[in-house]
């Protein structure tokens, strides 16, 4: 029998770190991080249990990989979704969309995730993290910045914001007034990307 390429095998360690990746996001979002054991993990990706310690050096890193996994797979779905466009109006509603709409419909995962950014460890930069932040750069650029590094930096911002705005515990604030709220900063039209419903009146109005 022949020994497997240079190829092959780097393909079969892809999927096995996406196998991981995948199974972080499902327990996660089902019993919560502190539930969630390595060896969990392992089991619903049908990995050893040291295939996790090869690639991620603890559970906080291999959760931000996989958090930024979802959100890069969700984001370019949704900006290639029918009717294609290059618009970079509509590019960019579709982007705050979609990072509202996790926060939304994964309301335990997203917490978990904007709560380890804030620890000791801070951002960890991945490969995952960079392909969520090259997207978000080229939507950025599309929309027509001058400066996309400096206004990736600045959009990201913003959204970590409404994304803690709408999971603030026991204050939180609806996404339609958050959705509203980035759309004016960014002078887009409330019928851009997928409207959640009526456009919601300004407070006081």
């Amino acid at each position: 029998m022949s020994p497997r390429s240079a190829a092959v095998n780097e393909e079969l360690r892809r999927r096995s770190r996406d196998r991981l990746l995948q199974a972080t996001v499902e327990l996660v979002a089902e019993r919560g991080y502190e539930a969630t054991t390595l060896a969990d993990i392992a089991d619903r990706a049908g990995a050893a249990r040291g295939l996790v310690s090869y690639y991620f050096p603890g559970k906080a890193q291999l959760l931000q990989s996989a958090v930024h996994r979802l959100m890069h797979r969700e984001l370019a779905a949704g900006l290639e979704r029918e009717p294609r466009t290059e618009d970079g109006r509509e590019l960019l509603a579709r982007a705050i969309d979609v990072i509202l709409g996790l926060a939304r419909d994964r309301p335990l995962l997203m917490r978990t995730h904007m709560a380890g950014l804030l620890r000791a460890e801070g951002f960890i930069r991945c490969p995952e993290q960079q392909r969520l932040a090259s997207l978000l750069r080229e939507t950025v650029a599309e929309y027509g910045s001058a400066d996309p590094e400096s206004d990736y930096r600045m959009l990201r911002a913003h959204l970590m914001g409404a994304v803690v705005g709408v999971l603030l515990p026991g204050a939180p604030m609806p996404a339609e007034l958050l959705r509203a709220e980035l759309f004016q900063r960014y002078g887009l039209a409330w019928e851009l990307g997928v409207p959640p419903g009526e456009k919601p009146r300004a407070a006081g109005a």
